[in-house]
């Protein structure tokens, strides 16, 4: 979840506040494989059935099995923490079962390591925090800034852009260089969000823009289909999968912008988890599953040639 530039105001520092906040940490998890988090669910389309990769037939490697810590491995579980509101990456189908490519991803870097993998539901912004006690990783879309690697470690393995979206027709004559005055959805905690806030730090007192900070990707994209919000700013993938799914009401506006790199999460300085991912990644490039399963959803322009354990950020 990465920010574009909003004319000159992309060149501002992402507040670290959104990074790691005390009372994100108090959420109630639950596994994926539960109750719905869905929220708005039609509007974007978090209900809707869809079928995974198989990764049943992806091998254990021994070598990269050794490196998971013994913290991590001992129950024979790989918790990911994930925040299933986010279609097509992560998100609960009709029978609240999680799929999505991150769902399908985790599942394969546990069969890697010899575990199995046990999505976590939570908000998004809560999921940092609690890497290295909640959960053993993170996978939902974390983009990768210079402000989240103060506080865990990350593993390459996609990249996306960000898209405004609108109602069809754009009635409303919204244009992303000028927010001020406007009402604006955006998921709590995302890069989105952190960039809608920087804009509104320069428009006039009388002009301020109303930013619609929302849990669920899901509600975000109800809050656009409702008149609550003029538009909604969102990953390119979960954007153009929640457009599709509203039978026509929304629309994407202009061109996706501001690619950056997204990484699996991990325990701040815990270098052979951080092998281990990044060697299971790279395992799963090199045999095809990875590229078969970006297939299956439709995302292969997000794909990256080479995963890497804290890369710069773009």
């Amino acid at each position: 979840m990465k920010i574009n530039a909003l004319k000159s105001l992309a060149a501002a520092a992402i507040s670290a506040a959104m990074l790691v906040s005390v009372a994100a940490c108090g959420t109630s998890d639950q596994p994926a494989s539960g109750g719905s988090t869905s929220g708005g669910g039609s509007a974007s389309g978090s209900a809707a059935s869809s079928q995974g990769y198989d990764v049943s037939a992806v091998a254990k490697d021994d070598a990269i099995a050794a490196l998971v810590p013994d913290s991590v491995k001992s129950d024979g579980k790989l918790t990911v923490g994930m925040d299933t509101s986010y279609a097509p990456a992560e998100f609960l189908d009709d029978s609240q079962k999680p799929v999505g490519y991150d769902v399908d991803l985790a599942k394969a870097l546990g069969k890697v390591m010899g575990l199995e993998t046990e999505p976590v539901t939570s908000t998004f912004d809560s999921i940092l925090p609690s890497i290295g006690s909640k959960y053993d990783i993170g996978i939902s879309s974390f983009t990768i800034t210079d402000e989240r690697k103060e506080a865990v470690d990350f593993v390459s393995y996609y990249k996306a852009g960000s898209t405004w979206a609108v109602k069809k027709g754009n009635p409303e004559k919204f244009d992303s260089s000028n927010l001020c005055g406007l009402k604006i959805a955006v998921q709590t905690g995302t890069t989105q969000e952190e960039e809608v806030n920087t804009a509104n730090d320069a428009c006039p007192a009388d002009k301020k823009i109303e930013v619609l900070s929302s849990k669920l990707q899901t509600d975000v994209t109800t809050n656009v289909v409702t008149g609550k919000a003029v538009a909604f700013y969102a990953d390119s993938p979960v954007a153009g999968y929640a457009i599709s799914q509203t039978g026509g009401k929304l629309e994407a506006f202009g061109e996706d912008v501001g690619v950056a790199t997204q990484g699996v999460a991990i325990k701040k300085g815990d270098s052979q988890m951080d092998e281990a991912v990044q060697k299971a990644v790279t395992k799963l490039m090199e045999d095809g599953t990875y590229g078969k399963i970006l297939a299956q959803w439709g995302v292969t322009s997000g794909s990256i040639d080479k995963s890497e354990i804290n890369p710069a950020a773009d």
